[in-house]
């Protein structure tokens, strides 16, 4: 049956995910209990189940509230800019931003990678939070004076945001004071990508895009 959501449900499920997101970051998220979630938002264990079957589900309410908070931000970001380099600081960096409270977190979640887990950003049960995310970057190169060959650029939104992935999996493992090496790693590797972007338009490089399309069609399976 489906529930039909009130101001004060709608109000106890978001008091019961911000409990859940602080006893995250004190106790950590394998050793947070259901009941300890619950005696932090104040309500029975019952409810708490009955707002949430399981910490995984608390995991995607999360996923799905940071997308829902960034958003507006992240329209802003690429309204008000119009280079890729830009735009891309400005997501990335905001992202970075966002997160951090719950860094502890993420780097717990970074355990399940695999697409077969369901929280994992690669799976089936993510493919909406994904895809919209994905949706972002392909914002970030319309009209900024990308020059990609057809075979290519369709790719492109795609390949940022793993790109993307791999800063914040460095990041959340990054020991480094203020995590000042993934503000390197993000520097440096940015520079190199725009280049290697710029440097992919050269006509000169024409017999290179046929076996780049070809491969990045099999790597998405769409061969």
């Amino acid at each position: 049956m489906t529930r039909k959501a009130t101001p004060k449900s709608e109000a106890t499920r978001a008091r019961i995910l911000d409990a859940a997101l602080r006893v995250f970051r004190e106790r950590g998220f394998q050793a947070a209990t259901m009941r300890e979630i619950a005696a932090e938002a104040g309500v029975a264990l019952g409810a708490a189940y009955y707002y949430f079957e399981s910490k995984d589900a608390i995991v995607m309410a999360f996923y799905q509230q940071a997308q829902q908070q960034m958003e507006p931000e992240i329209e802003r970001i690429l309204d008000s800019r119009r280079t890729l380099e830009s735009r891309l600081r400005g997501l990335i960096g905001y992202k970075f931003e966002y997160f951090h409270p719950n860094r502890a977190l993420m780097g717990a979640l970074s355990a399940h990678i695999d697409p077969s887990h369901p929280l994992s950003p690669f799976s089936a049960a993510t493919a909406y939070i994904r895809d919209r995310d994905i949706a972002f970057f392909a914002r970030a190169v319309a009209d900024s004076g990308v020059h990609l060959p057809p075979s290519i650029l369709p790719y492109l939104p795609r390949l940022l945001w793993l790109y993307q992935m791999g800063l914040m999996l460095y990041w959340v493992y990054d020991s480094s004071a203020k995590q000042a090496h993934t503000a390197l790693l993000f520097e440096k590797t940015l520079h190199m990508m725009l280049l290697l972007i710029k440097l992919a338009g050269i006509p000169l490089l024409r017999p290179l895009y046929r076996p780049a399309g070809e491969l990045l069609k099999a790597i998405y399976e769409e061969a």
